[in-house]
């Protein structure tokens, strides 16, 4: 127990520096990709037009398991391995998945180049861009829209992307890390509420809204403190978290939408078209001022400090539990 309570600390530190540095390079092979794969080819040899409601939430259940076990099974094989043949060497792999499960530093790259592009008044570019990170339709938005989508995008992913990876690399390292990115890549791609995947994805989208119920509202305080630290309105925050939290589609990810529009004194979410089709939303937060490509920086400034107060977290209650029972 005290081994994996050290050797997992270090891993998830070493992660986390890497993912701060580094990033996600586009050259090396990415273990999510690898993930979006194979729920790919699960969703191409189960879901069928033809099959009734029942056989494709069976089926989806089916993709479930498979992506789960193989989320599990390969890490872990791996690193008990590794871990068995030289420690050094199997802390090494470990810090290199805890670094590929994080996403904090492609998704400040990516949606910088979104606020780069509204900067330069290129809102064909700022489309594209905000395109690549985003799964509503971008083909008709203006610049408000697009500051919107990416702000909205960044607050969200602050819990799904960085703080829920972060929590679930805590009990487990990059195994259970692993396990949650499988239930986050699955409801991603298969957990749309439309004619096509609502019954098929609801597996996946039900065990994702239980995965990210914890994770989602420590993302809340935690942003809520990042506000204040950080100088913006955390007294806002906290009060448009309390009224607005519950009025986003999903049970999580109005958490922390609802305390960055409150921190940054803007107004988020609103109608919305996906695949087409206009989805209706509420709008949460208060428009004291109007939105502007900087919030961009400043959602990603909230998204930095939280997952620096999450590490830090991590680092103590680890440090106590080895402490307490050495």
């Amino acid at each position: 127990m005290e081994f994996i309570c050290i050797t997992g600390l270090i891993s998830i530190i070493a992660g986390y520096i890497l993912d701060l540095i580094i990033g996600d390079p586009y050259s090396i092979p990415h273990p999510v990709v690898a993930i979006g794969k194979l729920v790919a080819f699960c969703t191409d040899k189960l879901l069928c037009k033809d099959n009734t409601v029942q056989e494709k939430r069976r089926n989806g259940l089916i993709m479930v398991i498979i992506v789960e076990c193989a989320c599990a099974v390969i890490p872990l094989c791996i690193l008990y391995l590794v871990y068995r043949l030289d420690v050094a060497a199997g802390i090494v792999i470990e810090s290199i998945m805890c670094w590929q499960i994080l996403a904090a530093k492609s998704l400040k790259t990516e949606s910088t180049k979104v606020e780069i592009a509204l900067e330069e008044n290129d809102i064909e570019k700022a489309r594209f861009s905000v395109s690549m990170i985003v799964g509503r339709d971008t083909t008709d938005l203006d610049a408000e829209g697009i500051t919107k989508a990416a702000v909205e995008t960044v607050a969200e992913n602050s819990s799904d992307g960085v703080i829920a990876p972060l929590f679930y690399m805590f009990f487990g390292g990059a195994v259970t890390g692993f396990l949650y990115k499988g239930i986050n890549t699955m409801d991603s791609m298969a957990g749309y509420k439309n004619e096509k995947y609502i019954d098929f994805g609801r597996a996946a989208a039900k065990l994702d809204d239980i995965a990210n119920f914890i994770p989602a509202r420590i993302s809340a305080f935690l942003m809520v403190t990042s506000a204040f630290i950080l100088g913006y309105d955390a007294k806002n925050a906290w009060k448009i978290f309390v009224r607005d939290r519950y009025k986003s589609t999903s049970p999580n990810s109005g958490q922390t939408e609802s305390v960055c529009a409150g921190a940054l004194n803007i107004e988020l979410l609103g109608d919305a078209y996906y695949f087409g089709k206009l989805v209706k939303k509420p709008s949460i937060g208060d428009a004291i001022r109007d939105i502007e490509p900087y919030d961009i920086h400043k959602a990603n400034n909230l998204m930095y400090c939280m997952e620096f107060l999450m590490v830090i977290f991590i680092i103590l209650l680890k440090s106590g539990f080895y402490f307490f029972f050495v």
